[in-house]
């Protein structure tokens, strides 16, 4: 597939975006609970998947759950959203934060203002109810780690992505990742710090067009954020190096599908982010009915049967490998 029409396949898929709906303070008419979710950044695959699930969760249970986030992956806009959800009077916040440790003064405020908490991505997450992981993020990151030596064979030097510098899961991925590299693969070498794509596709690509020119003997790429892969995959491809650096990490086949179909990426591994927002949405509506999560509880959603607890995290087992091999089973 040529870089022209992949752009073209990549920019509807990006594209294709929905705002949440209208937020509304007070209950819709049948409506149990008014519970919204707010992600980091509208307007990407990833955030849409999930607002699908959120959609999902209402039109089953009858609840007015809806999604918004900002138009950029800013954490004082999160802050500010939730501060006019506080006002609104919702009942429940369900969020996955750009920055945790910034969203941190206004969630203990709608704690205080009786209103239920949920966090995605943010474990670290002091003020919450309840958050909810797909996985053990730091056996994650070592599985990342080893599809990457995998296709390195074991030696070379590599770079890593993260969405922000201060995204709590994707710094948890990476250094695990990094971690297992270094007592299990002595003959690979990060070549530099974290690489920060602002979650964006561009932003990853120019700086991996910057990586390739600074480190020409560069072998791997692992990316935390959705498009990270997306955007050194091209610049890999524009370079002619495709089969000769190996890229892996999180994404979705809507995003990732023509490199993985076309070798630049060589995996991507994801949870499906409707699900997330499924349980998300769930384990807010249990907590406003006054019903607790327990360890080894089924929650009713594909990756979250026996979810284990730990304090306040919710962990499932939800992670799913894709390749070019397998990539047609998933559609999204």
């Amino acid at each position: 597939m040529s870089s022209v029409v992949k752009k073209t396949a990549l920019s509807v898929a990006l594209g294709a975006a929905i705002i949440g709906g209208t937020i509304i303070g007070t209950n819709a008419q049948g409506a149990k609970h008014t519970i919204v979710t707010v992600v980091k950044l509208s307007g990407i695959a990833w955030f849409n998947r999930m607002e699908e699930g959120v959609k999902q969760f209402a039109q089953e249970t009858g609840h007015n759950a809806t999604q918004v986030g900002p138009a950029t992956a800013d954490a004082a806009l999160q802050v500010q959203m939730i501060e006019d959800l506080i006002a609104r009077g919702v009942n429940a916040v369900t969020v996955v934060p750009n920055s945790p440790e910034a969203l941190e003064p206004v969630l203990q405020k709608a704690l205080s203002r009786n209103i239920v908490v949920v966090g995605h991505e943010a474990s670290s997450l002091k003020n919450v109810t309840y958050d909810v992981e797909a996985f053990n993020n730091a056996a994650y990151g070592e599985h990342l780690m080893e599809a990457l030596a995998k296709g390195m064979g074991g030696k070379g030097e590599y770079a890593v992505f993260v969405g922000h510098l201060t995204a709590k899961t994707h710094n948890e991925w990476v250094d695990a990742a990094v971690a297992l590299q270094k007592s299990k693969y002595p003959d690979m070498k990060l070549v530099t710090t974290k690489i920060e794509s602002n979650e964006n596709q561009q932003t990853a690509y120019q700086k991996t067009k910057e990586l390739l020119r600074t480190y020409p003997n560069l072998k791997g790429i692992q990316g935390s954020a959705g498009e990270d892969v997306v955007g050194a995959a091209l610049a890999v491809e524009e370079a002619g190096l495709t089969g000769k650096v190996t890229i892996v990490g999180t994404s979705l086949v809507s995003v990732s599908g023509p490199y993985l179909e076309s070798g630049e990426i060589s995996m991507i591994s994801f949870w499906d982010p409707a699900k997330a927002g499924i349980v998300m949405n769930k384990v807010a509506a249990m907590a406003l009915e006054g019903k607790k999560v327990e360890d080894g509880m089924d929650l009713g959603v594909e990756g979250y049967n026996k979810v284990k607890l730990d304090g306040k995290v919710i962990y499932g087992q939800a992670w799913v490998d894709v390749t070019k091999d397998n990539m047609k089973d998933y559609k999204f």
